[in-house]
């Protein structure tokens, strides 16, 4: 019997439930009050339970109601849901929005965008990967994601489509207990080239990305948040991106460094997709969100 249960029933069940009565149900769902009767007496013997005691003028969730009212209400907010991404998909909108995001992006622009995301797109399911330098690359060749934000330059890629999104510089940064930190004037090559720099790298490839690298002696990091770890406690220098870092150089906890040669550089950040194959609508619209934030930012 549970099987002819019905999602109208369930909606009638929580219509009496809210508006406490028989008559409040029939004039928010606008049906004549006999219906909405019908349709409990129908749902208790399918669920062989009495749902409201009838006793008094106006009917009264038994405890059998009061517990199962939670359970209606989502069955019914899962139907809306499902109703609504079978919408969604029927005008075009993608069943899954999957994005890689490299850690170059700023968080607090990154955060904004996918809380406005799930505003704009409630029931839109969303796979979010992250990883190495070159992981979002991968995911996107792999078919893993559709749009991927990271650096083109970092595989020198001619066969994928990009958008510029913003120049994010790198400043050369050690932590303030290192004794590069100590040097006075500007730091030769010379003087720098004896210390360990922390370097990403890419943990699948034998490729070591080499812009920026002056060090004799190298430590490699897949990860961002490693590295910074690694450099927060003194274990070398490295070129860092100033959003990252700026925290720890206003506490102190950092000192950036004057080189003779350069202090840092900036890499492109791209909102990057396969040729012929770009976002559907939601990641379109990640990207455009992406420009908005970036240029009220001033970049």
């Amino acid at each position: 019997m549970i099987d002819a249960l019905t999602l109208d029933q369930l909606r009638i069940f929580l219509a009496v439930a809210d508006s406490g009565s028989f008559t409040g149900a029939g004039k928010q769902l606008q049906r004549v009050q006999s219906a909405i009767s019908q349709s409990i007496q129908t749902l208790e013997v399918t669920l062989g339970l009495a749902l409201f005691d009838r006793r008094e003028k106006k009917p009264r969730l038994t405890h059998a109601g009061r517990a199962l009212v939670a359970d209606a209400r989502r069955v019914i907010a899962g139907a809306d849901m499902l109703r609504g991404r079978a919408e969604s998909i029927s005008k075009g909108l993608e069943a899954e929005l999957a994005i890689a995001i490299g850690q170059l992006l700023p968080q607090d622009i990154g955060m904004a965008v996918l809380r406005e995301l799930q505003q704009r797109f409630p029931e839109l399911p969303v796979r979010l990967l992250t990883g190495g330098i070159a992981a979002p690359e991968r995911y996107l060749r792999a078919g893993t994601v559709e749009l991927a934000i990271f650096p083109l330059e970092l595989t020198q890629a001619t066969d994928l489509e990009a958008e510029f999104l913003l120049e994010v510089p790198l400043v050369p940064v050690v932590a303030s207990s290192h004794p590069l930190a100590t040097l006075p004037g500007l730091i030769t090559r010379q003087e720098i080239s004896s210390h360990v720099q922390l370097v990403l790298t890419d943990a699948m490839t034998t490729d070591d990305w080499s812009r920026g690298v002056v060090s004799s002696v190298v430590w490699r990091f897949a990860d961002m948040n490693a590295r910074m770890v690694f450099l927060l406690n003194g274990f070398g220098w490295c070129n860092m991106p100033l959003h990252m870092v700026a925290p720890h150089l206003k506490s102190g906890a950092l000192t950036r460094l004057r080189l003779t040669e350069q202090e840092g550089f900036t890499m492109q950040l791209h909102a990057v997709y396969q040729r012929g194959r770009p976002p559907g609508p939601a990641g379109r619209w990640v990207i455009d969100r992406l420009h908005a934030h970036l240029a009220a930012r001033g970049n």
